[in-house]
């Protein structure tokens, strides 16, 4: 089978499965009531059921979403070219401490190394955010993002499938909003300035699919997270149900939904965030691409409102979300003593 670096080993308890049961259960929700009149019952099942979709599972699946297939055909066909170049190639426009877009391939989450590689762009071109973690720098700076030069239809993909994410990314967050008995547009504000962006995602084959993940488990810092995964599949879901790891089996054309931090932290808790991993595969690579939905850098987080009262008190103080998102991302690029800031944190 080959040997494995033991950087990429995840502990005994954290180990995958090989015969892992395929989910059952994870809703898949057809979008096509958006299309139709607000007021209709169609409408109103459909927020029922991606507020039930939140509630108890933190995961969903989308079809009649309006994305054009060509769209996202257009991108995994720049993504599987652009991880195809060589080495030398790809890390011309690798990423570093300074700024985090573009080439990645020693990623490490909850300090094991991910077996994968990955491309980062972000939506806003300029992105802005905090110049460091440290509370008392008010400084900001500017994150560009990096092209390879000799792949030009990799930019114009990601472009056009950017402006094609964030309008379905709108259509998702007025639907959480109203299942939250909020105004349809409550949450939209918070997007203005918004830090999101699209990861390409890369799996090689892996001698030791029984060692090491692809992504290790983790939870989701921004608001939502849209993934479109190949037909290999490998995305497990912690069934809140019983913690079990189950397979979200991959649907053609579908985009798997998920909950983030802050949408756990504005419901208050009524809408969690699940924890989630990649599997590897010995015979077969696999791609993906999530795109990362995420307020401006300014945005303070904290329960809405809205959402709380005497029977209901705020479960978090409010954090900033710059300040949470640069203080997070020093863990890529090194191997921390501590476990990494989480919204537990910041719970009353």
């Amino acid at each position: 089978m080959g040997e494995v670096d033991p950087a990429f080993i995840q502990s005994l308890e954290h180990q995958p499965k090989l015969d892992i049961t395929e989910a059952e259960g994870i809703p898949l929700i057809d979008l096509s009531p958006l299309n139709s009149s607000d007021t209709g019952p169609e409408f109103s099942n459909l927020v029922a059921e991606i507020g039930n979709a939140c509630k108890n599972w933190g995961f969903f699946q989308v079809i009649n979403h309006g994305v054009p297939l060509k769209c996202r055909e257009k991108i995994e066909l720049a993504a599987r070219k652009f991880f195809a170049l060589s080495k030398e190639e790809k890390k011309k426009v690798g990423r570093d401490e300074v700024n985090p877009l573009g080439y990645y391939d020693t990623e490490h989450t909850k300090n094991v190394r991910d077996w994968k590689e990955v491309f980062d762009v972000t939506v806003m071109n300029p992105t802005i955010i905090p110049a460091s973690h440290d509370p008392e720098d008010k400084e900001l700076k500017e994150l560009i993002n990096q092209w390879p030069e000799n792949l030009p239809e990799l930019r114009e993909a990601c472009e056009e499938y950017a402006a094609e994410m964030e309008k379905l990314a709108y259509k998702i967050l007025e639907l959480i909003a109203l299942s939250l008995g909020l105004p349809k547009t409550r949450l939209n504000g918070f997007f203005k300035d918004n830090t999101s962006y699209i990861r390409l995602n890369h799996y090689p084959p892996c001698p030791s699919p029984h060692l090491v993940l692809g992504v290790g488990r983790h939870k989701d810092a921004g608001a939502l997270s849209i993934l479109a995964q190949d037909e290999v599949g490998g995305l497990e879901v912690k069934r809140k149900t019983d913690g079990e790891w189950i397979l979200v089996k991959p649907t053609p054309n579908a985009y798997i939904v998920n909950v983030g931090d802050i949408i756990q932290v504005w419901s208050n808790d009524k809408y969690e965030s699940v924890e989630h991993r990649a599997m590897v595969n010995s015979e077969k690579e696999r791609f993906s691409i999530p795109f990362f939905v995420h307020p401006a850098h300014y945005t303070w987080v904290g329960p809405l409102e809205e959402l709380i009262n005497e029977q209901n008190p705020a479960k978090y103080k409010a954090y900033n979300l710059g300040k949470f998102i640069t203080t997070r991302k020093r863990s890529n690029y090194k191997k921390l003593d501590v476990e990494n800031i989480q919204i537990c944190h910041f719970r009353i």
